[in-house]
């Protein structure tokens, strides 16, 4: 079984076509994490920002994704709720060696969950707290406080923490 159908399995999604939104504020890693997920002979050698968002498209035997990998800088992050509609799936992406912003990580997620496309859908969330590799790094636990996940009640949620170097593969550990 691959990643994407692991994630798929997780995130409880049963359709053949799944759009996932990856957000986070910039510089998380989501384009990375994005990138990591691609077969090896498509994955990108040179990883800039993202301006706007861009789309990637995955495969696996059994589901067909589309991803919105959003830009998480701020001018950009206004862009998030006008495809909060379309997706099926949130991946949001913190960076958990960046402490200082976990507050502004915290506002955005906040403002997120009570758009009125995003509060009143099932919609499964999966929470990367990635660079766990950084010195002084939050724990998935620490991170999961300072977001306040356990009051998500009316969504499925997982939270991984990971590492997503470039041109490595990901580690995870849920």
């Amino acid at each position: 079984m691959g990643l994407f159908d692991k994630l798929a399995g997780w995130l409880g999604l049963k359709k053949k076509e799944v759009n996932v939104l990856c957000l986070g504020l910039d510089n998380s890693g989501k384009t990375t994490i994005i990138n990591q997920l691609k077969p090896s002979n498509a994955q990108t050698q040179d990883i800039v920002p993202t301006i706007g968002f861009s789309i990637e498209k995955f495969k696996t035997s059994s589901l067909s994704f589309t991803v919105f990998d959003m830009s998480g800088q701020g001018r950009y992050r206004n862009l998030w709720e006008h495809y909060y509609k379309e997706g099926q799936a949130i991946i949001f992406v913190v960076d958990s060696g960046d402490k200082l912003r976990m507050v502004v990580a915290k506002e955005e997620l906040d403002t997120l969950l009570n758009h009125p496309d995003v509060k009143h859908r099932r919609i499964p969330l999966l929470f990367f707290a990635n660079k766990m590799d950084v010195r002084d790094a939050l724990s998935s636990v620490k991170v999961s406080q300072l977001l306040c996940l356990e009051n998500i009640k009316d969504k499925p949620w997982h939270i991984w923490y990971i590492t997503a170097p470039v041109h490595s593969e990901i580690y995870m550990n849920k």
